[in-house]
């Protein structure tokens, strides 16, 4: 439970800076742009593997990882729904499209929803904690970004497309059949179809 906690405190404490402008430029005036963005990255990656490890050592240990409710199997049908809406919000962080026009934020909200997704199927303490701080720094991140785009005064810029959105679709559906029936099992080593 440790090593997956110090995970999470590396990923966030980093994720938080962006939320700080006046930290953010700081570091970019003390070190330069291309090293502010170059250690952000590597330390995230620190971070996120320290997580996974730390999070796939508590499902082999038993014991380790107390599970503090069992969840009902008719949530799994909501956590497939809102798994669908993630992996959209996902390809529409990439893709011009109107619901990257209509979302403003959509990796935000996929995080949001994959993290709500498996908080609804996972009763143990580790899986909890893991989605739960998940979803807690993306709800502080959009109500951020929020507060950051009214200090600049920036209006949102539209240029998605029925294309696009045609894309977000295909591709995201793709995503989340792939995930469901191979790479959930291949990845995380749990399978969601039984």
């Amino acid at each position: 439970m440790l090593a997956m906690i110090i995970g999470l405190v590396i990923f966030f404490t980093v994720h938080l800076i962006p939320t700080n402008p006046e930290l953010r430029r700081g570091l970019v005036n003390r070190f330069g742009e291309s090293a502010y963005k170059i250690g952000y990255s590597v330390v995230s990656m620190i971070g996120l593997v320290v997580i996974v490890l730390g999070y796939h050592k508590l499902q082999v240990m038993p014991g380790k990882n107390p599970v503090l409710w069992d969840p009902p199997v008719a949530l799994r049908h909501a956590a497939y729904l809102l798994m669908l809406a993630s992996m959209f919000l996902l390809v529409a962080a990439f893709i011009p499209s109107k619901l990257r026009d209509m979302v403003k934020h959509p990796l935000l909200g996929a995080v949001k929803f994959w993290a709500f997704a498996h908080l609804l199927v996972n009763g143990d303490m580790g899986s909890i904690i893991l989605f739960g701080s998940f979803l807690i720094w993306a709800i502080y991140d959009r109500v951020s970004f929020k507060s950051r785009d009214e200090a600049k005064g920036t209006a949102s810029v539209k240029t998605g497309t029925l294309a696009g959105d045609a894309a977000v679709i295909v591709i995201g559906a793709g995503l989340f059949l792939g995930m469901v029936y191979w790479g959930h099992q291949t990845l995380i080593g749990v399978p969601v179809m039984p």
